[in-house]
């Protein structure tokens, strides 16, 4: 297992280029195998998780050439064109693979066990098996996790209407995909707004669907058509080096050509609210998805109470806006963030653990955290094999007056490939334990 070091100081500066959007590249895989003609994906992110998707789908007959540089060609074989695996499925530790393809396999009428790593395998799937039992999905699970077992089913399935209990892009995606095999149509009702990703690429794919106001709507049968994706580079890779320049005084950086999806930027609507300097340049549309220059001066952050509205926004980025609400002034508060308890780790507990042993006061509650700004200290502290906590805790090292420790930072590859090299580039002062 790799552990980090990081060293206090140093600022970021410069401009920096993070891989794609890996919520993007998993969707284009899925879509792209399941359409009719070749998909041709640029700017595809080259981690982990997507290679798993994309072995999966291979795995179900799907010829698919490279990833080679962020290219990837795609000869879809059309709905219902998938081979049942010889295998189980590894998923790796990708719980966005994992649940998009439960809802992909849950109407094409074979045997397919999905499985993943020691972290995938105690994560919660039942969120996704139950609306999609209710479409006519024959789905197994062990006690609510992986491994998951898809049956063959005597019957198609039918469009639902679902109302969501908790934000979460993943569910609604897997509804949404499962629909692609039913019969009628699915309509998804959502507490908050959540990343609207699977709605584009669908549209981009000659689906029509409607979503507005927390609703979606999609008739279920319509036939995939092959088209070019070029994936952005992924905001929440942006958010380590967003926050770590926000948060430092004298660090002046800018992202470059970074996805900035309305239903993804509340890592920047939160930051600003604590005083960060933070301006978006030359925004424009690729491929449906809106993409644009964002560009940051390091100042004194203070301290806020996140609204609600934003927490789903900015879900994924919260290990990073913990470690800049630590080095702010006052106390920074956020509640609703229960699904944070479902990620890779329990990264309200994770995030609360690690900043107390660099000295910083964290209240930890049911949905969220209150965390008293101060001064970091050095120390050791637990990724828990998490790759977020592993990079939050990396750009901590900024503002810390001693050497950090993260342990067990193998996991970082499975988003950030080259998150080391790339940090240390641009002025992190990090670097495997020897």
């Amino acid at each position: 297992m790799s552990d980090f070091e990081v060293f206090p100081g140093g600022l970021l500066t410069g401009d920096i280029n993070v891989p794609g959007d890996k919520s993007v590249s998993h969707r284009s895989v899925m879509l792209g195998a399941l359409a009719t003609g070749i998909t041709h994906v640029s700017g595809l992110l080259e981690g982990e998780d997507v290679l798993a998707t994309i072995a999966a789908m291979r795995s179900m007959g799907v010829h698919i050439n490279g990833p080679d540089q962020g290219n990837l060609t795609i000869y879809g074989v059309g709905h219902g064109g998938l081979k049942q695996p010889d295998s189980p499925l590894d998923m790796g530790n990708s719980g966005t693979a994992m649940r998009l393809l439960i809802g992909l396999l849950a109407g094409q009428n074979m045997n397919a066990t999905l499985i993943g790593d020691a972290s995938l395998n105690s994560r919660p799937m039942e969120r996704v098996a139950k609306p999609l039992r209710t479409m006519g999905a024959n789905i197994q699970t062990n006690e609510g996790c992986p491994p998951v077992k898809i049956l063959p089913i005597n019957h198609g399935l039918n469009g639902i209407h679902h109302d969501l209990n908790i934000a979460s892009a993943q569910i609604k995606s897997a509804i949404l995909l499962a629909t692609l095999g039913a019969v009628g149509v699915s309509v998804i009702d959502e507490p908050g707004v959540t990343r609207d990703h699977s709605e584009r690429m669908l549209q981009g794919f000659g689906c029509e669907i409607t979503w507005a106001r927390q609703r979606v709507s999609f008739r279920g049968g319509q036939k995939l058509v092959a088209t070019n994706v070029h994936v952005p580079a992924d905001i929440s890779s942006a958010a380590f080096f967003i926050a770590g320049a926000a948060m430092t005084p004298g660090s002046e950086v800018r992202l470059i050509k970074v996805g900035v999806n309305p239903t993804r930027t509340g890592v920047i609507d939160i930051l600003r609210l604590m005083g960060a300097d933070i301006s978006i340049e030359n925004e424009h549309v690729v491929a449906g998805e809106p993409v644009a220059d964002i560009c940051i001066i390091g100042t004194k952050l203070q301290g806020v109470d996140i609204p609600h509205e934003l927490v789903s926004l900015a879900i994924d980025e919260f290990p990073i806006l913990c470690i800049a609400a630590a080095s702010a002034s006052g106390t920074t508060s956020v509640r609703g963030a229960e699904e944070l308890r479902v990620k890779e780790s329990d990264r309200i507990t994770a995030m609360a653990t690690g900043l107390q042993k660099l000295g910083i006061e964290v209240a930890e509650v049911p949905d969220g955290l209150d965390i008293h700004g101060g001064q970091l200290q050095g120390g050791i502290v637990d990724s828990f094999t998490d790759h977020r906590i592993a990079m939050a805790f990396s750009i901590a090292g900024l503002i810390s007056d001693g050497k950090i420790t993260i342990r067990d930072c193998n996991n970082v590859g499975t988003s950030f490939p080259g998150f080391l090299h790339l940090a240390k580039k641009h002025g992190l002062q990090v670097r495997v334990a020897e």
